[in-house]
C-alpha cells in the first residue's frame, strides 16, 4: 500500500453558512462538481449525517475512477467535517472551515493509503505517485471553482499544501544558517 497525505486550501468570498451547506450536503455534489460522477447513500445518519455511510464514483483527469465509501465520524456545524474511506482508498479526510470577514477558509486533509492491487502497485512508482497527486489536486481545483461558481462568488485562492512540516522545518534550518 502506498500512502499519501494531501491537502488543499480554498479561500472563497462567500460566507460560511453557504459553503458549509454545500460542502455538508455531499448528495448534491454531482450537480455541481463534474468530477464526482455520483453518491450514493449507503446508510442514514443522524439528522446532522453522523455515522452516514456514502459511496462515492470520483473521476479526475486520468482515465479510471474511484469508488469509495465514507462513514462520517465527525460533524461540527460550521467548523469541521470527517469521515473514514473504504474502498480503493483507505484513510481520513477532514474539512475544516473558518470564517475570515467575508471570504470562507476551507481545508481539506486527505490521508489515505491505496487499498486496490493495481493501484498499490503503480502507487510505488516515483513518477506515478506525482501523477497521482496531481490528479487529486486537479479535481480540488475544480471543486474549488465549482463551489465557488454554484455561490456566485469568486475563488481567492485555491493550492495544494505540500507537507507543512517538511517545510516548516526546512525553513527554520535555512533561517538559523549562518550568511
Amino acid at each position: 500500500m502506498a500512502e499519501f497525505r494531501l491537502t488543499t486550501l480554498w479561500c472563497i468570498e462567500a460566507p460560511l453558512q453557504p459553503v458549509w451547506d454545500a460542502i455538508h450536503d455531499s448528495m448534491t455534489w454531482p450537480k455541481w462538481w463534474k468530477s464526482v460522477e455520483a453518491v450514493r447513500e449507503l446508510q442514514a445518519g443522524g439528522t446532522d449525517g453522523l455515522g452516514a455511510v456514502h459511496r462515492y464514483t470520483w473521476k479526475g483527469a486520468l482515465p479510471y475512477r474511484v469508488i469509495i465509501d465514507v462513514r462520517v465520524t465527525r460533524v461540527t456545524p460550521l467548523v469541521a467535517l470527517e469521515g473514514e474511506a473504504s474502498g480503493a482508498l483507505e484513510g481520513v479526510g477532514r474539512w475544516h472551515f473558518a470564517a475570515d470577514g467575508n471570504r470562507t477558509m476551507v481545508r481539506y486533509d486527505w490521508q489515505v493509503r491505496t487499498a486496490s492491487a493495481w493501484m498499490s502497485a503503480v502507487a510505488f512508482a516515483p513518477l506515478a505517485r506525482l501523477v497521482f497527486r496531481w490528479n487529486h489536486d486537479s479535481i480540488m481545483r475544480e471543486g474549488g471553482r465549482a463551489l465557488a461558481h454554484l455561490l456566485e462568488a469568486r475563488l481567492v485562492d485555491c493550492r495544494a499544501e505540500r507537507d507543512a512540516r517538511r517545510s516548516t522545518k526546512h525553513s527554520t534550518k535555512r533561517s538559523t544558517k549562518p550568511r
